[in-house]
């Protein structure tokens, strides 16, 4: 292959066509796209090749292919013949990936090598021409990628361990009831962070304090329900909703957001680390409790560890009790009483689990209808059409910040609320637009609405009648969309008229930061 490149006449050279493929997820600024560009632009001109194409990742782990489309659309178009470059630059072997199992950065060069294309790496010091030396080499360089990854994991789980044997909050939403407050190295208070806001030294630290006392009172008033009382789940959720107390981001209570209350020991006063393990993109790993990490009373409680196991016991006992009664059984009498079964069906019955419980114990509720021998009508495919349109938005949500910090703007997803922060100036959440069947032939969508919304735009994704890809997008103020209708609305009315439409993400993008007539690479 080395051969075939060395073609002596410069003319001729020039001709040789090649793509390039950049990696960057959180590494240092050497590994920033700019930087890899420029040095495999060089390259380029020293070996006389013309970079026709560019497969770009930004904010992507080099761990595994999943979720690197980029490189996917790569491997895609050397495998089907669609490649019209002999030649791939790659800045170096981790910029490939570092795969954890060496023989996968093997694997996908051999595919590119197999169709007839050579990957060059244009910051190593040896050639990738096939000798007995480069072979060494290179598969030392994936060994070493993958070892990085792995020596980066150890220390960060050191730290994170660190930080909460100290009893600070190592990072996300604090959760109903308590807030982060911001301390600097010395423990003296700085200022308390609201939604969005985040440390800007490193040598801060971040505790968690109590928040306002009607939330406090919520969160005795659901346990108080739960054990004093033996309500149920969805019980305490609908009665919270008709005293009109939200949560946190002031939406509606559900049995899952009260469950999530009920089993999370920092209601104790307690801080815990590694009740699971996620580390090197692998499967997520529950681990036994002498491996948690914890720190006791790293704040005042606002329910008693005695309250707290209480309602563990009840929780266990309730499980049980199900698990001897047979819950497919009763969701079988409950599919043959109502006719036919939905989420909010499920949810509303207090005889059974939730359906995330069922979800989490059978991978998902279409996968429990087949078990009772259920077959749902396509109208009622929710959880199915939901589960494809949350995966959707998802993928929206991180190409919108991409696109932002691509163009020289600032955008990160709340982990609390989901909203998009821009520019830390404004907040945007995603709403699905889902196609609805209206007839033989006719289609219509609707527009869910929250009456306690709190971001200040909403982007409506319209799908199309498959529910399965966008056709556009609609930009609103979320207190007009909120105005406009109790529960749903028409993608016909008036408000989307007079709204921004986008064709594309593109567009919608450069809008929030005011850059126009440019294009997005």
């Amino acid at each position: 292959m080395q051969d075939e490149l060395a073609i002596p006449d410069e003319a001729v050279k020039a001709t040789v066509r090649a793509a390039q493929y950049l990696r960057m997820s959180t590494d240092p600024q050497k590994y920033s796209i700019e930087n890899q560009a420029e040095v495999i632009a060089a390259f380029a001109a020293s070996r006389g090749l013309t970079i026709v194409r560019t497969y770009a990742d930004e904010g992507r782990s080099g761990l595994d292919i999943n979720g690197r489309e980029a490189l996917q659309n790569l491997i895609d178009d050397v495998r089907n013949g669609r490649a019209d470059f002999r030649v791939i630059l790659v800045y170096d072997v981790s910029r490939w990936g570092r795969f954890q199992d060496a023989d996968e950065s093997a694997y996908y060069e051999f595919i590119c090598k197999e169709a007839g294309l050579q990957v060059l790496y244009c910051a190593e010091q040896f050639e990738n021409d096939g000798s007995l030396t480069s072979t060494i080499l290179k598969n030392l360089k994936r060994a070493m990628a993958g070892e990085y990854s792995r020596e980066l994991s150890v220390k960060v789980f050191v730290g994170q361990s660190r930080i909460a044997k100290m009893g600070f909050w190592r990072g996300g939403p604090p959760g109903y009831g308590l807030r982060r407050q911001l301390i600097d190295e010395r423990g003296t208070v700085k200022a308390q962070l609201e939604f969005g806001q985040q440390k800007s030294l490193q040598t801060d630290r971040t505790i968690l304090v109590h928040g306002p006392p009607h939330e406090l009172e919520a969160v005795r008033r659901i346990f108080r329900s739960f054990v004093a009382e033996g309500k149920c789940m969805g019980e305490i959720a609908a009665e919270l909703n008709a005293d009109h107390i939200g949560t946190s981001r002031a939406r509606r209570w559900s049995s899952i957001t009260i469950g999530q209350i009920l089993t999370n020991e920092k209601y104790t006063g307690s801080i815990i680390f590694n009740r699971s393990s996620f580390k090197l993109g692998q499967k997520r790993v529950i681990n036994p409790s002498d491996l948690w990490i914890r720190h006791d009373n790293a704040f005042p409680p606002i329910v008693t560890p005695d309250t707290f196991e209480k309602v563990q016991e009840i929780i266990r006992e309730r499980r049980q009790r199900l698990s001897d009664q047979g819950v497919l059984e009763r969701l079988a009498a409950l599919q043959r009483e109502r006719g036919h079964l939905t989420k909010v069906i499920v949810d509303a019955s207090e005889d059974l689990p939730s359906a995330e419980t069922y979800r989490r114990r059978y991978g998902s509720l279409m996968a429990v209808y087949n078990l009772i021998g259920y077959q749902p009508e396509p109208r009622h495919r929710f959880a199915e059409t939901a589960a494809r349109v949350r995966s959707k938005l998802k993928g929206v949500a991180s190409e919108i910040v991409l696109t932002i910090e691509r163009i020289g703007g600032k955008a990160a997803v709340d982990q609390g609320s989901g909203f998009i922060v821009i520019n830390d100036e404004f907040s945007v959440s995603l709403h699905p637009a889902r196609a609805i069947s209206a007839g033989p032939g006719k289609i219509r969508w609707r527009v869910p609405t929250n009456r306690n919304a709190a971001s200040d735009l909403t982007l409506v994704i319209r799908m199309d009648s498959s529910n399965t890809n966008i056709l556009a997008y609609y930009l609103l103020p979320t207190a007009e969309l909120v105005r406009a209708s109790a529960k749903h609305l028409s993608i016909s009315s008036r408000i989307f008229l007079e709204g921004c439409r986008f064709d594309s993400l593109d567009a919608f993008c450069r809008m929030c930061i005011g850059v126009e007539d440019r294009e997005v690479a």
